[in-house]
Parts: structure tokens; sequence; C-alpha cells
């Protein structure tokens, strides 16, 4: 019997890399003070590694050697440059003897460098648009066709963002820190809608042949733990890991062993991690004790998550409860998505008839054009309803619209049992 084929150096590589990338630029950014250039340095540590690593094997420490390689050609660069001269002064002149920061050693311990490249790349110089996609590119190691998904706008319109984000920021001299006072409360969120969208593109990949990414999520995760212990006082800080929390308990139990998504209806709720849903209560307490008016968006969701993991059953969820909690939500915080979650809630809590008249009043909607969730809920509402030809055809336009190969199994199976039934 043959062995199954392996991957070769170059696959192995590019994964490695793509972990490791956030750190690598923003310790590299802590030398040039240019998130432009610390990107272009981090990708010739990779030419780098595509080089040596084939012929000398990948190092005990991958992340380390990527970032050695990389901070060398930033010294080296700064060197050159008579204009990073006076920063070169400020800097030291013993960088090369500097050791390499290490990779963390507990799920809490993060870089702070990752933070302050959070707070650099959410500056308000820049457009929340450009923050957002920016920090994606450089945080998260999304491309481009990534973020426009996750954006449901064009790809040109993203790498435009992008570009002239890091030119504002040079042209700018953005101080790469994590802000204080005033100044940190004015990026506060978009770091936190930028940490929401690293862990959702982990959570529910919107391309490639794995549902879930789960390097992304733990970053994410980590750097909103990190932010609770830096701003203890923000309620929405402690409402997004809540929500995190919740959301990375049940990672286990949403795919099958062949990779394949498993609806909420179907999970095994014994495989929901039962310490991480223990953390999401007491942050969503300590939100709740931190506020001093109504929630915020965050703590909302984190609420409705907070109904899915106090119901032991599928059948024990308290949909009532979960419908109101996103007409607050739409309410404080409007857009299609919400709304559109709002019917799943209204189907579950009042039957499909009233759930399908606020989908069908979502369809003019531009951001949803070619959102594939929008025909995979009308077509859940259409089955069950007993109209399932036109279920079937929303199955199978959902499926045409994902990127993703496992969504996409999922959505013909599904719309495959239409015809059968």
């Amino acid at each position: 019997m043959q062995s199954p084929p392996q991957p070769t150096a170059a696959h192995a590589i590019e994964t490695v890399f793509r972990m490791e990338f956030p750190r690598v630029v923003a310790v590299v950014t802590r030398v040039v003070r240019d998130v432009g250039i610390a990107e272009e340095l981090a990708q010739d540590a990779l030419v780098a590694a595509l080089e040596q690593w084939p012929h000398s094997g990948v190092p005990d420490h991958p992340g380390a050697w990527l970032t050695t390689i990389a901070r060398r050609r930033a010294v080296d660069l700064v060197r050159r440059r008579e204009t990073y001269a006076r920063k070169l002064q400020e800097i030291g002149r013993d960088l090369e003897d500097v050791p390499p920061p290490q990779e963390p050693a507990a799920p809490d311990d993060i870089d702070d460098d990752l933070l302050r490249l959070v707070f650099t790349t959410c500056h308000p110089v820049l457009s929340p648009e450009a923050r957002t996609a920016l920090t994606l590119r450089l945080l998260g190691g999304l491309t481009t066709p990534e973020i426009a998904r996750a954006f449901l706008v064009p790809e040109p319109t993203v790498a435009q963002r992008i570009v002239r984000a890091k030119r504002t920021l040079a042209t700018k001299n953005v101080a790469f820190e994590v802000p204080y006072g005033p100044d940190r409360e004015a990026r506060l969120g978009s770091v936190l809608d930028v940490i929401y969208l690293i862990f959702n593109e982990g959570y529910a990949a919107t391309a490639g042949d794995d549902l879930l990414r789960p390097a992304l999520c733990e970053d994410a995760l980590r750097l909103a733990r990190q932010l609770a212990a830096l701003m203890p006082k923000e309620p929405e800080v402690h409402g997004l890991v809540s929500l995190l929390e919740f959301q990375a308990s049940r990672t286990a139990a949403r795919t099958a062993p062949d990779g394949t998504p498993v609806l909420l209806e179907d999970q095994n709720r014994r495989r929901w991690n039962r310490m991480l849903i223990a953390r999401g209560i007491t942050a969503l307490d300590r939100a709740g004790a931190a506020a001093t008016g109504a929630p915020g968006p965050y703590a909302l969701q984190a609420a409705i998550a907070a109904c899915h993991a106090h119901a032991h059953t599928y059948g024990d969820t308290d949909w009532t409860a979960i419908a109101r909690l996103y007409g607050l939500l739409a309410a404080r915080a409007p857009s299609p998505v919400v709304e559109l979650n709002r019917a799943v809630a209204v189907s579950m809590a009042e039957g499909p008839g009233p759930a399908l008249r606020i989908v069908d009043a979502l369809a003019a909607e531009p951001a949803l054009r070619d959102y594939h969730l929008l025909p995979s809920v009308r077509g859940d509402l259409l089955l069950r309803l007993g109209r399932t030809a036109q279920a079937r055809a929303e199955f199978e336009r959902a499926a045409e619209l994902t990127g993703n190969t496992r969504e996409r199994e999922l959505l013909r199976a599904r719309a495959a049992r239409c015809g059968d039934s």
C-alpha cells in the first residue's frame, strides 16, 4: 500500500511563515519604525528560508530563525540609510547583540510587540476600513482575497487600502507604541474589531480546504486576553474576551474527524471545552461589573454565546432570549449580518415564516449580495416550510458563493438531500 504523499518543504515553510509572520513583522517594526518596510523584510526572511531550509532542515525554533534573519537585515538597512542615522542612535548600537524574542510559552503570554503593532495599525490617521485591512494583513497574516471576503468588498479596494495605509503611517511618522489615556481609548474600537475579525477568519475560514484555522483563533484570543489585562476597566474588552472564549470552547465539536463541518444542532456538547466556557462566564461578569450603562455590542454577543453555552442540549436553547438579545444588538450596532443572525433566532423562537420575511427584506442589501450565508439561511427556512425545490436552489447558490471547500461540500450535500426528500 502506498504511503500518503508527504508535504513539500516549500509547503511546510509556507505554513510556518504564515504562523510566525505577525510576530516577525512586529519585532522588525520596532527596529525600522515602518510597517511597510518591516513587511518587506519579513518576506525577505521567507526567501532565505526557502533557499536554506530544504537543505539544512527546518530549525528547532523557526519563528526565532525568521525573526533573527529579518532583524539583521533591518539593522543593515538602518545603518545603510543616512535618514535613519538618528533612529539608529536612539535604538542603540548593540542591536545585533540583543537576542531574538522568545516564543510565547503560555496561552496568556504574548509579545508586547504584537500589541504595539495592533495599536499602530489602528491609528486615527487611518480610516476605519484601512485600519482593519492593514491589521488583518499584518497581524492575521491574511491575504488580500481573504480580507476582501471578510469585508465583502472587491479585492482591488482592499489592496489600495493596505498600500495607502502603510504609506500614511510612514509619512505621518506614527510611533510604534501602545498609547495611553485618551489616545488609547480613541483606538480601542478599531483594535477590538480587528481582533474579532482575526478570530472569525480562524473560526470559519473564508477560503481554503479547512473550515478552521486554529492558529488565528489562538492569536486573537491571546491578544484579547492581553488587552483585558492592559485595560481592566473597559467593559467591551471583557465582552470581547468573553465572546471569544465561548466561541473557542466549541472548536473541537465543530468538525468531524475527516474535517467535515458539524452544524450547531448536531454537535456533541460533551466535546465543548468547559474550562473555556468558565472563562467566558467570568469575563462576561467582569464586563457587567465594569459597565456604567447599557451593554456594548461585544458584551451583547457574549451574552448570546452564553445562552448557547448554558444549554445542555440544542433543544434546551433559550431562543426567545437569544432573539431578544439580537434585537438589542441590532439597535446598538445595526448591520445586515446582525439582522440575518436575528432571523435565525426568530426562526427558532417563532417559526420559519416570520424569519423568512426578515431574510427576504435583506435580499436587496448590497453588502450581502455575495454573502453565502444569506442563501444558506434562506434555504434552511424554505426547507422547514416544506418548499424543498426552492430550498435546494438556495443551497446550491450558497455553495457557489463560498470560497471554503468544506462549507461548499456541506451545502451541496444539503441541496442533494432536498432532492431526495
